[in-house]
């Protein structure tokens, strides 16, 4: 006697089975692959990051910006103080405050760069009042490395524009204030000077939390194959040598 054909809802399930894993695998590899391609980037950051350090000349020679971003820089030049912008509720160690973004006309010639100074806390009590920053006069040497313009937050239409800022758009704010700004800035790193902080965390691609959601996907992957198995398969043979035989 020919065994009985499987049923059409075997192969409804089947079929939901396949796509299932077949989804969940692909989610899971995609996110296996983007984790590998931030690790390519950070080990390009670090490259950058141990390169000789920039001067003016080096900076104002470079025509794609984006090739010196991470780079070690020491740029010597004089503060445009009068242009010093406050980023409002810009976080470091866990308090809320402002990041002091500065104009830095360079020694030899022009653009000038944006230089993300440091940070400082507000007075809560007065959300006007801006923080005292000294500002030291003539030339001065800048450490830091290259970074790109400080980082936008959500801002309501007809925002202030005034010392206190949510944003700072480089095209603009150069238009404003009539002169023409390097793409990317200058994030001032050393010890704390001037009232202001420097503990700017590290570049982080979050490599980790890709790998944590390849897992996620493998493992729900692993599950459906597993419940398929089981109920499709092993479950019904299971049964079946349990049944009792007919009598002859």
């Amino acid at each position: 006697m020919r065994p009985p054909l499987p049923s059409v809802r075997f192969w409804v399930v089947t079929l939901a089975a396949l796509l299932m894993a077949g989804l969940t695998f692909s989610l899971g590899q995609w996110q296996w692959d983007r984790a590998a391609d931030k690790i390519a980037l950070q080990a390009a950051i670090d490259a950058q990051n141990r390169l000789p350090a920039l001067d003016n000349r080096a900076l104002l020679a470079t025509r794609d910006m984006a090739t010196v971003l991470h780079r070690q820089a020491l740029l010597q030049g004089v503060w445009q103080e009068a242009h010093t912008v406050y980023l409002d509720n810009r976080p470091m160690g866990g308090r809320s405050g402002f990041w002091v973004v500065t104009p830095l006309a360079l020694e030899g010639g022009r653009p000038w760069i944006l230089v993300q100074r440091g940070w400082v806390p507000r007075d809560f009590n007065d959300r006007t009042r801006l923080p005292a920053v000294p500002t030291p006069p003539g030339l001065v040497s800048v450490a830091g490395r290259m970074a790109p313009p400080p980082s936008k937050l959500y801002e309501f239409a007809g925002a202030p524009s005034g010392r206190i800022r949510q944003n700072l758009d480089v095209a603009a704010f150069g238009a404003e204030i009539g002169e023409s700004l390097i793409a990317v800035s200058l994030l001032q790193t050393g010890a704390a000077s001037e009232g202001l902080l420097r503990d700017w965390p590290a570049p982080t691609l979050g490599v980790d939390k890709h790998y944590g959601y390849a897992f996620q996907w493998f493992g729900l992957c692993a599950l459906v194959v597993g419940l398929y198995v089981w109920f499709q398969l092993i479950s019904p043979r299971r049964k079946k040598r349990h049944l009792p035989r007919p009598q002859p």
